[in-house]
């Protein structure tokens, strides 16, 4: 058992050529969406608009449904895909962070190169401060080191934290969502904008 597609199959040529043409779908999705304009990402955090929890919450959905019935057919093994390795400290830091950057940016990184690539300057400034500050982490990254690499867990999965079944976890997360929509779908009511949103 082994990926749909091993990677022993495809060239390196044709490997960078698939995730090229993925980016670009990826693009056009979040661009299709709405997602280059910064109002309505924003909105997320005021209430107005939670296109942008839907869609996240249903591609992870899709996503996660996906690989748990290719891994029941034998189409993936499951044991052979790479989980980003945990550091609490780190995650928690770069979340608050990347949160802050997110309500006053207006963008996340994929966002904010969507954005980019149609013209919007304020994503081109956007962008340039992720720079920099990547660059700055960079260059200090020795003062940052403990705290970076501090309460290490390694590559796990939720489902193993909490000792249930990967099936389980996801028809959890599923019910998450619905709830999130009816959530989502009651705060827009509550805290309409149409100043806003007739123009995003």
């Amino acid at each position: 058992m082994g990926p749909i597609i091993p990677i022993n199959d495809i060239s390196t040529e044709l490997n960078y050529l698939i995730a090229f043409l993925i980016g670009i779908g990826f693009g056009f999705a979040l661009e299709q969406a709405g997602f280059s304009s910064s109002r309505k990402l924003a909105g997320m955090f005021y209430g107005y608009d939670t296109v942008v929890l839907k869609v996240f919450f249903t591609a992870a959905i899709t996503a996660m449904l996906g690989l748990v019935f290719l891994n029941h057919f034998r189409m993936i093994d499951l044991s052979i895909v790479y989980v980003n390795e945990y550091y609490i400290e780190s995650a928690i830091i770069g979340g608050v962070i990347m949160g802050v950057g997110f309500i006053v940016g207006g963008f996340c990184p994929g966002t904010g190169i969507c954005a980019a690539a149609i013209g919007k300057l304020d994503a081109m400034a956007f962008l340039g401060g992720s720079l920099l500050g990547i660059l700055l982490f960079g260059e200090t990254y020795s003062l940052w080191e403990g705290i970076y690499m501090k309460s290490y867990l390694g590559g796990i999965k939720l489902s193993e934290v909490i000792g249930i079944s990967d099936g389980l976890l996801v028809l959890a997360i599923i019910g998450a969502a619905v709830l999130m929509f009816w959530v989502g779908e009651w705060a827009e009511k509550r805290f309409q904008r149409p100043d806003i949103t007739k123009d995003i």
